[in-house]
C-alpha cells in the first residue's frame, strides 16, 4: 500500500471517529422520530363494500385498481350494504367503508372516533314496479306514490343494506300501516331474479347509477320506475334525503330512456374510516376520490363531488386538504412514499437540523486533538528521558537506548500532511535530546580518563 493511500486512510478513520458519536445521534434520532411519526403506511387496507354487482362493489375495485399504482394492496370485504358497513368498521374489521347518510346515529361524538373523506356521490331510492301490476290494481300503468303499495309484494332488500329502515320510516310517513304492504328482505340478485320472473310486485334499491342491476331494470320492458312527485317533501322531512331528478334520455338518449324526467329522493354515500387509519392511506383514499368521482354523473355536474356539505361526522384533515387544495408539488414529481416521507418528517429533519449544527462544530477541535495527539503523546516520554538525564538517576547509555526506542516508534507515526509539521517537530526534538545525551556521555567519560592529582605529584 503506498504511503499516499495509507495517509488518506488514516485521515478518514479520525474523520470517522470523530463524528462517529454525532453521526450516532443524529441516525438515532431519526429512527426515534421514524418510529414515533411512523410515515409511511401498511401495504394493506380493507375496504368494506357492498352486494355482488352493486355500485359500492364497482367503486371498491376502482379503489383497489387506483392504489395498487402506489403499492398499496386494497382487500375488498364482501357485506350486506350500508349498515352492515359500518358495523365492519366498528367492529375493527374494515379500515374504510361506504356509509349511506341516515344509516345509523352518526354524531360528531361518536364513540368509535370515524371520520369521514368526504360525501362521493348520490344514492336515489329505486323503487321498480311491474307495469302489469299498477294496471291490475289501479288501472293505470303507473303509480304515483308510496300509498298504493298496499296489498303489493315489495322486497327491500337485506337488514344490512340499510334500505328496510329507510323504507319503514317512509312508509310510516305516508300513513301505510304495518302489515298493509308485504314486505321481504332478499337480497339483490335472487331479489330481481323473483321481481323478472313475476313473484314480486316491487322491489327497492339505493344504489348509485353504477349499478349494474339499476342500469339493466332501467332498460327492461314491462318495468316502471316510481316518480316521488314529493320529493322535496321528502328532503324537508329527512335532512338526509336529497331531492333529484333523473333527467330525460339520460340512460339512453336513442332510445330515449327514461322518456320523461323521474323525481327521486337521494341518500348521500360517505366513505368513512376508523379514525387510528394511517394517514398516508388517508391522503391516498382522497386523493383518488377526486379522480373517481369528480365527473359529471347521473344526477351531478363536474366538480360537485367529493365535498363536505351537511357531514354527519368530522371530516378527516387528510380529506379537506385533498378536497380544498391542490396536490402538493412533491407528490406532483416523485413517487408517492418518498413524498408522503419527506412531507411527514420535514419538521423533524428541521429540528434535527438546528440542533446537529452547533454540535457538529465539536467535530473539528475532535478531529485535530486526534491526529495531534499521536505525535503528543510521545512528548511525554521524550520528557521522562530528559528528566532521567538531569537527575542522573539513569546510565546514559540506557537513556540513549530508550531514545532510540523512542525515535523508532516515532518513525512509524502517520498524519495528515496539514499535521506533518508537528511530526517533524517531534523529531527534531528527539534529535535535540539525543545531542544533549551524547554531550553528556561524552562529558562522563573524559572524566573518568582525566588523571588524579595525586597521580601526577612527583
Amino acid at each position: 500500500m503506498s504511503q499516499a493511500l495509507r495517509n488518506t486512510l488514516l485521515s478518514l478513520r479520525d474523520l470517522i471517529v470523530s463524528a462517529g458519536p454525532l453521526a450516532f445521534l443524529a441516525v438515532g434520532l431519526l429512527a426515534l422520530a421514524y418510529w414515533w411519526l411512523n410515515p409511511n403506511p401498511p401495504k394493506t387496507v380493507t375496504l368494506a363494500t357492498g352486494p355482488a354487482q352493486s355500485a359500492y362493489e364497482e367503486f371498491g375495485k376502482r379503489y383497489q385498481k387506483a392504489l395498487a399504482v402506489d403499492g398499496i394492496e386494497v382487500v375488498l370485504l364482501p357485506s350486506e350494504g350500508s349498515s352492515h358497513n359500518l358495523q365492519l368498521l366498528r367492529e375493527g374489521k374494515a379500515d374504510v367503508a361506504f356509509v349511506q347518510g341516515g344509516t345509523a346515529e352518526l354524531l360528531p361524538d361518536d364513540p368509535d372516533e370515524l371520520v369521514s373523506l368526504g360525501n362521493l356521490f348520490v344514492e336515489p331510492v329505486w323503487l321498480f314496479y311491474r307495469t302489469e301490476t299498477a294496471q291490475r290494481m289501479y288501472n293505470t300503468p303507473r303509480l304515483d306514490g308510496l300509498r298504493q303499495l298496499r296489498g303489493l309484494h315489495v322486497n327491500v332488500g337485506s337488514q344490512g343494506s340499510g334500505v328496510p329502515t329507510l323504507m319503514e320510516r317512509l312508509l310510516e310517513a305516508n300513513r301505510v300501516e304495518r302489515g298493509v304492504v308485504k314486505l321481504s328482505r332478499l337480497d339483490q340478485t335472487p331479489a330481481t331474479v323473483d321481481f323478472l320472473a313475476g313473484k314480486l310486485d316491487a322491489l327497492v334499491f339505493a344504489s348509485a347509477p353504477e349499478s349494474l342491476m339499476v342500469q339493466m331494470l332501467l332498460q327492461t320492458p314491462g318495468v316502471q320506475l316510481l316518480d316521488f312527485a314529493q320529493h322535496e317533501a321528502y328532503a324537508r322531512r329527512f335532512p338526509f334525503l336529497t331531492p333529484v331528478t333523473l333527467p330525460r334520455g339520460v340512460v339512453d338518449l336513442a332510445t330515449n330512456v327514461p322518456a320523461r324526467d323521474v323525481r327521486l329522493v337521494a341518500s348521500t354515500t360517505s366513505l368513512l374510516a376508523r379514525e387510528g387509519t394511517h394517514p398516508a392511506l388517508l391522503t391516498l383514499f382522497a386523493q383518488n376520490a377526486q379522480k373517481l368521482h369528480g365527473g359529471a354523473g347521473w344526477f351531478n355536474r363536474a366538480r360537485e363531488f367529493p365535498n363536505a356539505r351537511n357531514s354527519e361526522l368530522p371530516i378527516a384533515k387528510e380529506a379537506d386538504r385533498a378536497m380544498n387544495e391542490a396536490v402538493p408539488m412533491l407528490q406532483r414529481y416523485l413517487p408517492f412514499w418518498i413524498a408522503n416521507l419527506i412531507e411527514r418528517m420535514w419538521l423533524v429533519l428541521g429540528i434535527l437540523l438546528a440542533i446537529m449544527l452547533p454540535l457538529s462544530r465539536i467535530v473539528p477541535p475532535l478531529y485535530q486533538f486526534r491526529v495531534r495527539s499521536r505525535v503528543f503523546r510521545w512528548y511525554g516520554r521524550l520528557r521522562e528521558v530528559e528528566n532521567d538525564l538531569e537527575a542522573g538517576k539513569t546510565d546514559t547509555a540506557a537513556l540513549l537506548k530508550a531514545l532510540s526506542a523512542l525515535e523508532a516508534q516515532v518513525e512509524k507515526v502517520s498524519v495528515p500532511l496539514s499535521y506533518a509539521d508537528e511530526l517533524y517537530a517531534l523529531r527534531n526534538h528527539i534529535h535535540l535530546v539525543r545531542k544533549k545525551l551524547l554531550r553528556a556521555s561524552e562529558a562522563s567519560e573524559g572524566g573518568e580518563s582525566q588523571p588524579t592529582p595525586e597521580a601526577t605529584s612527583p
